[in-house]
């Protein structure tokens, strides 16, 4: 079984071996507030009801204007962020969106000094008080929660593992353990998260049972 898991293991990561922070140029491993409010806000675009490259597009035209910490998207204009969203792939959300990521931008300012491991220090790195103090911010529920988790787990070793309901139902389906510390007992720890985002991708792309054949 142990030789099935990794086959299945290995495809994944073969055809989807990336994870969306590796993806947007998000160096989340460094854990400095920059990398940390990229996939912050990145969290907010790919919890919406859209399409993930559409979320990817956004998050990266974010980025491209410039907008790489709280106090750059503060300041730019609603009409700057609604013109970058429109253009790149959020033109359903752009309004509501660019008025959420601005009252994101000035709350982690006004609450953690701009920088999200203030919040994980006050939530004394404990995962359910984090995911409360994350849900505060505009746009961000459980599911964005969830996503926010999935990544930033190689730089909040407190995190290691998590896996979210998206990911445990794909390793279901492809006979693979459904528990997170089952699935981080078939791979090495600096490789779960692209495990976990594989197993997203794979969900999303409707390509289970083209893995589990190539498994």
């Amino acid at each position: 079984m142990a030789s099935a898991h990794k086959d299945v293991i290995n495809a994944l990561l073969d055809k989807y071996g990336q994870t969306y922070c590796d993806e947007l140029h998000i160096p989340i491993a460094d854990n400095t507030p920059s990398p940390l409010f990229r996939w912050l806000c990145a969290s907010i675009l790919f919890s919406a009801r859209i399409g993930a490259a559409q979320a990817v597009e956004a998050a990266a035209a974010l980025s491209n204007a410039g907008w790489t910490t709280p106090e750059k998207l503060r300041d730019a204009t609603w009409e700057e962020r609604v013109d970058v969203l429109n253009k790149n792939g959020y033109a359903r959300y752009d309004e509501s969106t660019s008025r959420m990521l601005g009252e994101t931008a000035e709350h982690l300012i006004e609450t953690y000094d701009g920088d999200l491991r203030n919040l994980r220090e006050e939530a004394g790195q404990d995962p359910a008080r984090m995911r409360t103090a994350l849900k505060t911010f505009k746009g961000l529920g459980d599911v964005g929660v969830d996503i926010f988790f999935r990544e930033v787990q190689t730089a909040w070793d407190e995190l290691y593992p998590f896996a979210d309901k998206k990911s445990l139902d794909a390793a279901r389906e492809l006979g693979l353990p459904h528990t997170a510390h089952g699935l981080a007992k078939h791979i090495g720890k600096p490789d779960y998260p692209r495990l976990v985002t594989s197993l997203v991708r794979a969900s999303l792309d409707k390509s289970i049972k083209e893995i589990r054949r190539a498994g």
